[in-house]
């Protein structure tokens, strides 16, 4: 009986961190981590082991016949010697499953082009012949002392996904199959089985039959996401150690915060189906947006005073202004903006529509005595002001410590939009 375990042991240098989400790019690697994703008790160690994996804490990996093994660093720099345990098959499961891959020239083909043909491991399987991991595999031996697969154990199953993409005869040597010894079985079996007339030509492209077999392989499409009950955390940047040349942590994490927020609100507006509908906003200007970066926040939160500063200078503004900016932009985003910081003369057209508003939102008994000046009615004897903004309706203002400050949305009617001031102007006389 052939030894198909004669090549004992492969070593792979660490490669170089992956870029993107995903660590495995074929059926099978995707394939490996599903059982390991699947089994797992817990995903906490699943979130550490791809942070692991990412950050190229894994040394170099041996893989032979029931062991794959590294030395996987925590980020304090502590390493850990992690192991990871697959039944090994025996000579007879070897012997089956050769034979069953020289039945189609394709599957022997697919072997030597480094891939492994979902039907042949679909008819394997049946056949007692059991490549990919089953339940309760990979185990795992880690010397952290987890009794069940922990940070490093995980990572280390990343890291081979990642081997499995460029050469599924990893798994194979993790059953206990060497690659020498099963491509020379291969080739014994198809030399036997060759008739004396001219083999036929090679295919190309993909067994239609295969295509479609491989379809229940690969893993479903995930399930539409619920809405988080808040925005994520990002992390805290302050490590320490210095910023290198102008950045800064205080401005990066609430850059990061701001993105978690607004995340939020566009998932929950894609969950109600209210994407379609959007109207796409128009480009903010420099200024517009720095006041949005310092207002759109959870709650009345807002960026630390170094951060608040830089934003406040660099859209022209103080920091007094900012906040009242943010106050308004908070009420009514750039149209509230804008009402606050331009003055501008209401004639013609517009200043007909905006008396005609006026003389009807009152009796005549009622009517406030109104000072105007530009598109700014102030109310005689009391800190109450009307402001009209250019789409024509109207924006109430109460004066506190000596300025002018929103007191609420915009109204169409300027005696609703007054009442948001209320009755005694509720702040200082004018």
């Amino acid at each position: 009986m052939t030894s198909y375990d004669s090549e004992r042991e492969r070593v792979f240098q660490p490669p170089p961190p992956p870029r993107g989400k995903g660590f495995a790019r074929s059926w099978w690697g995707r394939a490996w981590l599903a059982a390991l994703e699947d089994g797992a008790l817990d995903e906490k160690p699943m979130r550490t082991g791809r942070g692991l994996a990412r950050a190229g804490a894994v040394g170099a990996v041996s893989v032979r016949p029931g062991r794959v093994t590294a030395v996987v660093r925590d980020r304090d720099g502590t390493g850990y010697r992690a192991d990871v345990l697959l039944d090994v098959l025996t000579d007879g499961q070897w012997d089956r499953f050769l034979d069953l891959a020289v039945e189609r020239a394709g599957h022997v083909a697919a072997l030597l082009d480094r891939e492994l043909p979902p039907h042949l491991v679909e008819d394997a399987g049946t056949a007692g012949v059991d490549l990919l991991p089953g339940p309760g595999e990979p185990e795992a031996e880690c010397g952290c002392g987890a009794w069940d697969h922990c940070g490093h154990t995980a990572a280390l199953c990343y890291q081979v996904a990642r081997l499995l993409d460029e050469d599924p005869f990893v798994l194979l040597l993790l059953r206990g199959g060497a690659e020498r010894a099963l491509l020379a079985g291969l080739q014994d079996r198809s030399t036997a089985a060759a008739p004396a007339a001219t083999a036929p030509a090679p295919r190309e492209g993909v067994d239609a039959l295969e295509a479609y077999l491989a379809g229940h392989v690969l893993p479903p499409l995930p399930a539409v996401p619920e809405l988080p009950g808040r925005p994520g955390v990002p992390p805290s940047l302050h490590t320490g150690v210095p910023p290198v040349g102008e950045v800064e942590p205080a401005a990066l994490e609430l850059l990061a915060a701001r993105t978690a927020v607004r995340a939020r609100a566009l998932l929950a507006e894609a969950l109600r189906g209210g994407t379609e509908r959007r109207a796409p906003a128009g480009a903010l200007t420099v200024g517009e947006d720095a006041v949005r970066l310092a207002a759109d926040g959870p709650g009345d939160a807002g960026p630390p005073r170094p951060v608040s500063d830089r934003l406040a200078a660099g859209s022209g503004r103080d920091r007094e202004q900012l906040e009242l900016a943010v106050r308004a932009w908070r009420i009514g985003g750039g149209a509230a903006l804008a009402v606050l910081e331009e003055e501008w003369t209401v004639e013609g057209e517009a200043l007909a529509r905006a008396r005609a508003a006026l003389d009807a939102a009152w009796a005549e008994d009622e009517r406030p005595a109104l000072r105007a000046r530009g598109n700014r009615w102030t109310v005689a004897g009391s800190a109450a002001q009307l402001r009209l903004g250019r789409d024509g309706r109207w924006w109430p203002y109460r004066k506190e410590r000596g300025r002018w400050v929103p007191a609420g949305g915009a109204a169409g009617d300027p005696a609703t939009a007054l009442a948001a001031v209320g009755s005694d102007g509720a702040g200082e006389p004018c």
